[in-house]
């Protein structure tokens, strides 16, 4: 996560807000009146299971396709009335690299320095220290159809630096890479927040990526944010959290089930689960009745629930720690 505290966060100005953003297809609720308050210089993550409108979010606030209902503020700027300047401030990175792959990577940087309009010394200059940043350089003259996953998620979102946005969508810039190249796009994106002070938006299928990068975290379910906070106050939503004690000996167990009438004893492995948030008051709390009573427990382990428990909870979604919680694509553009 980024090193910005929750004061701070507090008192930085909006990047973002959103009120009442809704959206339909038809009878299909995509969006249903969302509100959204994300302040500068942070990552905010979108997470929901596949279809829940993600995406369509990021096309809303990135000027792609108009909201039914609902008002937003992007840089300073309205969404509707101000096009041109929302344009000017925001930089996207979709699902699918948008790279010309009959192009060098130097020759897609310069393709896009002139979509943007700078003069051709400026976007020279500009394309070097975006394949230098991204440590591209020795692949520069190099047709993008050679490169690697990796490369190309790092070539797409240099690309979307060329015009120096203040504000980034980055919607599930990971999907598809292995944990080396994902790890190096952690990096990248805490480098934006922390040397640029840029604003990421991102949506993303990774839990652990969240959990990871994002200050704030929502998580959105059939088009309504269900939850919202930073990661450790949405895991402090959901219950199972526990203190485990280990004994060298079935006494040892007993003894310490007599202290404990919450707990959950597990005689097998010779445990015992105390219910617990996790917090260093009830640790002490726990330590300080083994140590009046003349107790001794060979080991701890605190377990608090995670961004899965909370993402299962909220949603109800089937999900097995590790893996994906949506595929690339959503059901709900």
């Amino acid at each position: 996560m980024t090193a910005m505290t929750a004061a701070s966060a507090i008192a930085a100005p909006l990047a973002i807000t959103a009120t009442g953003l809704s959206k339909s297809y038809g009878d299909k609720v995509v969006l249903d009146g969302i509100d959204l308050r994300i302040p500068e210089g942070t990552v905010f993550a979108l997470l929901g299971p596949n279809g829940a409108g993600k995406t369509t979010t990021v096309q809303i606030l990135s000027t792609l396709i108009s909201a039914n209902a609902g008002q937003a503020q992007i840089a300073g700027h309205d969404l509707v009335r101000d096009v041109d300047a929302v344009r000017a401030a925001i930089g996207v990175t979709g699902q699918f690299a948008a790279l010309d792959n009959l192009l060098t990577a130097h020759e897609n940087l310069m393709l896009m320095a002139d979509l943007q309009h700078l003069a051709r010394r400026e976007g020279r200059r500009r394309a070097a220290e975006l394949l230098h940043r991204f440590e591209l350089t020795e692949a520069a003259k190099k047709p993008v159809s050679t490169f690697s996953g990796g490369m190309r998620r790092k070539l797409d979102l240099a690309m979307t630096l060329v015009g120096d946005p203040r504000i980034i969508f980055l919607d599930e810039p990971t999907t598809g890479l292995d944990p080396r190249s994902r790890r190096t796009m952690w990096e990248i994106i805490r480098g934006l927040v922390a040397d640029d002070g840029v604003t990421i938006f991102l949506t993303t299928q990774y839990l652990e990526e969240a959990d990871q990068l994002a200050d704030r975290i929502a998580v959105l379910d059939h088009g309504k944010l269900v939850a919202e906070g930073t990661a450790e106050e949405l895991k402090r939503l959901i219950p199972g959290g526990h203190i485990r004690l280990q004994f060298a000996d079935a006494s040892g167990l007993e003894s310490a089930a007599t202290l404990f009438g919450s707990a959950t004893r597990d005689s097998e492995a010779l445990a015992l689960n105390i219910p617990s948030d996790g917090g260093i008051p009830a640790l002490r709390a726990v330590l300080d009745v083994l140590d009046n009573a003349s107790v001794k427990a060979e080991a701890l382990t605190v377990r608090t629930p995670d961004l899965d428990d909370v993402f299962l909870t909220l949603t109800g979604q089937s999900h097995q720690s590790g893996t994906a919680v949506n595929s690339p694509k959503e059901n709900a553009r």
